[in-house]
């Protein structure tokens, strides 16, 4: 066995191909890049014809088998550590992985221990296998949920190319404060760096275009329970779009509840409304909401809410995309972890009930 490349990506030209070159079947019917048909070109057995190398110029005929094998790689700048995390899905193609909140994605500047990528590059090196770590989208540190990673360049070039197709479809669950969204909508407001502080994002006229659609799930006094769809993938859409319709993320500690005294520079006009206008007023002039006789309620018990999660109420639930190889649509769902079970028993009053029934 060649340990020196992966198992082949094999197509057999069918009677309607018959005919055409080599070349244009790796590009229209394999959907092969470019870049990655250079790549290929370049090793001994990365493009075979029916167990032969061969010119991309040749002509293929019906039944032909041609086979794409990549060289192994490995993450050698990610230092194998065991941490660990949940396995949704996982063939020779992809890894779907249950992200825990607090955990990083990927290395950083500084930071380049205690991620995901290294507990995923020690848990393949304990199996003898060899993949480079690469993640085909990117969830935010606090963000919970599923998250996809492509085991070779084929299977996230494919993927990659699915997400600017827009057939990539990411669902979220959110909890967020107050009662200002609708049942149900879109936000869309251009998203960009905040010129004062670039670590965060703001919506602002000269940004780039961002939408999410959303329905409310579940109303309570103190919140709401909202499902989210990235329709673009901007950094922190869903945060920034959240609080500029002044409904933010229970517990998000950078796009704060208006209660911190932090203004917003822009609001969408999903939330609508008197209240939420009053919110807005009440924002740029640093004073509670509240003060203003708007929606945004107790402070105490937003910040109460805020401290039962400790970190931004944000699930990646499910993730929609057709398999690399396979070309089946495949469907991921990730439980809800019990930090938000519990903080959606506490808005629901359901925590209180329990408590209730426990007394003597």
């Amino acid at each position: 066995m060649d340990n020196s490349y992966y198992d082949p990506i094999v197509y057999t030209i069918p009677e309607a191909d018959d005919g055409l070159t080599l070349k244009t079947v790796l590009h229209k019917r394999m959907n092969i890049s470019r870049k990655l048909l250079s790549r290929l070109k370049l090793t001994e057995r990365g493009i075979m014809l029916n167990g032969e190398r061969v010119y991309i110029s040749v002509s293929v005929k019906t039944g032909d088998v041609v086979e794409l094998r990549m060289e192994t790689e490995t993450s050698d700048d990610i230092m194998p550590q065991p941490i660990p995390f949940d396995i949704l899905y996982e063939d020779d193609h992809l890894l779907v992985v249950n992200k825990p909140a607090g955990l990083i994605v990927h290395p950083t500047h500084g930071h380049y221990t205690d991620t995901l990528a290294n507990g995923v590059v020690h848990y393949w090196a304990e199996r003898g296998q060899r993949y480079r770590f690469r993640p085909v989208h990117r969830l935010d540190q606090e963000t919970s949920g599923v998250l996809a990673i492509a085991k070779n360049p084929y299977s996230h070039q494919q993927i990659s190319e699915q997400m600017l197709a827009g057939t990539v479809d990411k669902s979220y669950l959110a909890f967020v404060h107050g009662t200002a969204l609708p049942d149900a909508g879109e936000l869309d407001g251009p998203i960009d760096r905040d010129p004062l502080e670039p670590h965060r994002r703001i919506v602002t006229p000269d940004g780039y275009p961002s939408l999410t659609r959303y329905a409310v799930r579940e109303r309570f006094a103190a919140g709401a329970a909202v499902e989210l769809t990235l329709l673009t993938g901007r950094t922190h859409q869903i945060r920034v779009h959240l609080s500029a319709a002044g409904a933010p993320l229970i517990g998000d500690r950078m796009y704060r509840h208006p209660c911190y005294g932090r203004p917003e520079r822009a609001a969408l006009p999903a939330a609508g409304g008197a209240a939420s206008a009053a919110a807005a007023e009440a924002a740029a002039e640093g004073a509670a909401p509240e003060a203003h006789g708007g929606e945004a309620g107790d402070c105490a018990a937003v910040r109460a809410l805020d401290a039962a999660i400790g970190r931004q109420a944000l699930h990646a639930a499910r993730l929609a995309l057709t398999h690399p190889a396979l070309g089946s649509r495949m469907v991921f769902e990730a439980p809800l972890p019990p930090d938000m079970a519990a903080l959606e028993a506490r808005l629901s009053g359901r925590e209180k009930d329990a408590g209730d029934d426990r007394r003597p």
